[in-house]
């Protein structure tokens, strides 16, 4: 991996960690593109940091939410600030079972298919599609039901539904982000709360598998030359800078989108790309 590969793949994370188009997903789609086969040990590495860089930008974009909630929660002041953190903890229970129990196995069946990633980017758009027509603005009519509605905080329960979804959302192809903040939309929470909680919700999560992927790297280096199993220091520090500024940028437009109710569009984009996976996986062209 050189540097401009390093650089393509940083910015590709750092966007779509945060916009509704899944990270995972468009990570093997470039890598394709770019004729990228990097060993067990070079993609772990590589991964591991590019998902440090979007949990410090999501610290560094939320900070004024986050570090209250971090005080309430350490303090045991049992405020809302508290229990928002709780309900996080409580999101986190199905994707910590996934990721313990059956992160490997998952990997193992799944692969990297592109035609995988295809069907899942349609799933993604399908979600985001629903989730607009389904709840439109606070207090006006729904779309579907023609009935009208009032958006309401996030409670444990839909903290859980949530967490479940992002549990599903392991497969490549299956945004993070998109699902979680459909799910939440869908069930009928606020929209700026669900854009924030999907945001936070995410910090200890990638932060476990970070620690996972780390252990699995080291198994991995003692069974492999270490220096074929490198990617080198500036490739990846190209790369996390890189995720780590653009995810500044596009965590803030993310949650400007959501509360403008605006997830459409992004329905159509991962249609649109998920197709050409598809087509490609079944060697169209």
């Amino acid at each position: 991996m050189d540097i401009l590969d390093a650089l393509i793949l940083g910015i590709v994370q750092g966007l779509a960690e945060y916009l509704p188009i899944s990270s995972s997903g468009h990570l093997e789609i470039f890598r394709e593109i770019l004729g990228l086969d990097l060993s067990g040990a070079q993609s772990l590495q590589f991964d591991v940091m590019l998902h440090v860089a979007t949990v410090l930008s999501t610290i560094v974009v939320l900070w004024r939410e986050f570090m209250p909630l971090c005080v309430s929660f350490f303090t045991f002041r049992r405020d809302a600030g508290f229990y928002y953190v709780c309900k996080i903890l409580v999101s986190c229970i199905p994707i910590a079972i996934i990721g313990v129990c059956f992160k490997d196995t998952i990997e193992a069946f799944f692969g990297r298919d592109l035609t995988l990633v295809g069907f899942c980017l349609c799933v993604t758009a399908m979600l985001l599609t629903f989730a607009y027509f389904f709840r439109t603005r606070p207090l006006e009519t729904d779309r579907l039901t023609g009935k009208v509605y009032k958006p309401r905080d996030i409670s444990f329960v839909d903290a859980f539904v949530i967490g479940c979804a992002q549990a599903v959302a392991v497969l490549p192809g299956l945004s993070r982000s998109g699902t979680t903040i459909a799910t939440g939309i869908l069930i009928g929470d606020k929209r700026e709360q669900v854009a924030q909680f999907s945001f936070l919700m995410v910090i200890i999560p990638i932060l476990g598998e970070a620690l996972l992927d780390i252990k699995k790297m080291f198994g991995v280096e003692a069974v492999t030359d270490g220096a074929s199993a490198a990617v080198g220091v500036l490739p990846i520090a190209v790369g996390f800078l890189a995720s780590f500024v653009v995810g500044c940028i596009a965590c803030k437009w993310m949650l400007s989108i959501v509360r403008k109710g605006k997830l459409v569009w992004f329905a159509v984009y991962c249609l649109a790309v998920g197709l050409v996976c598809i087509a490609k996986g079944f060697g169209l062209f």
